[in-house]
This record gives structure tokens, sequence and C-alpha cells, in this order.
């Protein structure tokens, strides 16, 4: 996707992510984060907007953590989010394309990465939003959502810290069905997690094999079902299920 397409995504499903907030409330709760409610979501949402902000803005070198959110009222909330969203989206406009600035998952550029993670960051958010006030879900392009299955397989569960792994040697295969090209190997052992593209006209080495277990479904059910955000009942799921019953358990970020 071009970085042109991550930001109107952050710019539609930040506006989106805001009104939801307006409309439940700083109260409501947060289905997929029980101990959250909404002035938590609103507050984590506004501090890694402006931290992503400071990145783009000023191309710092070295990792942070997200700035303290100010001691606000509860009506002060939304208008605060809304104000950091609209300055990245302004920032990720106006960005050099040889920005230099760290990243923490491997992208084509610094631009890219944040353009790319902070949509997705916003994206999932958003659904957290509509969810609290029992709305049904904005649509999320097929391509869109496919990338964000693979910023997360090849990106956030190939770092360390992942917990998806098993004691012996297993593959789950993620396929999305309307989406071509869309399908990853997952290769499960006792280290991180190792994800392999297996488009099969791409020649990739896993493509064809048979998976332990294989979950395959709409690209935007399997991206939300994968951030635990939707149950998996929309998939179809074959071979060994014990190892998307591991996904549910130890897959979150």
């Amino acid at each position: 996707m071009e970085i042109t397409e991550f930001v109107e995504t952050l710019r539609l499903d930040g506006g989106l992510l805001a009104d939801a907030a307006q409309e439940a409330g700083p109260d409501a709760r947060i289905p997929a984060c029980p101990d959250w409610q909404m002035r938590d979501l609103v507050t984590h949402v506004g501090q890694v907007h402006r931290w992503a902000t400071e990145f783009v803005t000023q191309g710092v070198q070295q990792p942070s953590r997200p700035p303290e959110a100010p001691d606000l009222a509860d009506d002060e909330l939304v208008p605060w989010l809304r104000e950091g969203h609209h300055h990245l989206v302004l920032a990720l406009h106006s960005a050099r394309q040889d920005l230099s600035a760290w990243t923490f998952l491997p992208a084509p550029s610094p631009l890219a990465f944040w353009a790319r993670r902070q949509a997705h960051e916003t994206s999932v958010h958003r659904a957290d939003a509509q969810q609290a006030i029992g709305a049904s879900l904005t649509p999320l392009p097929s391509a869109f959502a496919a990338d964000g299955i693979d910023e997360l397989l090849t990106g956030f569960h190939a770092r360390d810290r992942s917990r998806v792994r098993t004691d012996t040697p297993r593959t789950l295969r993620l396929r999305a069905v309307n989406s071509p090209g869309a399908d990853w190997t997952v290769h499960l052992s006792d280290a991180p997690p190792q994800t392999v593209r297996t488009t099969p006209d791409a020649g990739a080495p896993d493509a064809g094999k048979p998976a332990d277990c294989t979950i395959e479904g709409p690209a935007e059910e399997l991206y939300l079902a994968l951030w635990n955000r939707l149950p998996w009942d929309a998939l179809t799921i074959t071979g060994d299920e014990t190892l998307s019953r591991l996904w549910q358990e130890r897959g979150g970020v």
C-alpha cells in the first residue's frame, strides 16, 4: 500500500474513533480490553498519536516513551484526542519522503513505518470504540486488512516478546480469502514465530505444503480476530485447533 493510503485510513478512522468515544461517554467499557473504560482508550490513543508525531516532525533517533497525558476533565478528553489526531495526520502528509527517525518494525522507510503503524493502531482502536457503543464496525478495505495481518505476523510476532510458541515445531497457515496473495505460513517452535509469505505464484518454499492448522476467512475478519477484536466464529479452521486456541490465548501484543 502507498503511504497516502495509510494516512487516509488514519484520517478516517481517527475521526470515527473520536465520534464513537463522544457518543459512548468516558465510563463506557471496552469489550476487548476489560480493564479499560473509554477514558483509558482515548488517553492511550491520544498519547500514541502525539508520540508518533514527535518522531515524524522532529526526526527523533532514539526510542522514547509516549508523553504523559495532561490531567483533563472528562469533557476535554475527546477534543484532546481530535487535536492530537489532526496534528499526526498533518505531520504525515507534510513529512519528507527521506525522513530519518527511529522505528521498531521493518519497513521500507521511517515515513512508511509511522504511516502504516499509526493507521493500524487507530483502526484497531476505532473498532474498540465502536464495539463499546454496540455499533456495527465500519468496514475496512481488504488490502488494508491484509496488510495489517502481515504487519502483525512478520513484525510484532517476529520479536522476542511474542508468546505464541510451541514445545515441538508446528505450522500455522493463515489465508485471507478475499485478498489475492494474502497467505502466510507461521513456523511455531520454542523460539519466536517465523512467518513466510506463501503466495503460490511467488514460488515460496512453503506454498502448497500442508500445515498443521489452517485458518482462513475474509481479510477484515481475520485481521480483527488475530488482534482479538472479533470472535473466531466467522473463520474456517481446519487441522489442529489447539493452534488456533494458542493464538487466542497468547497472541496479544
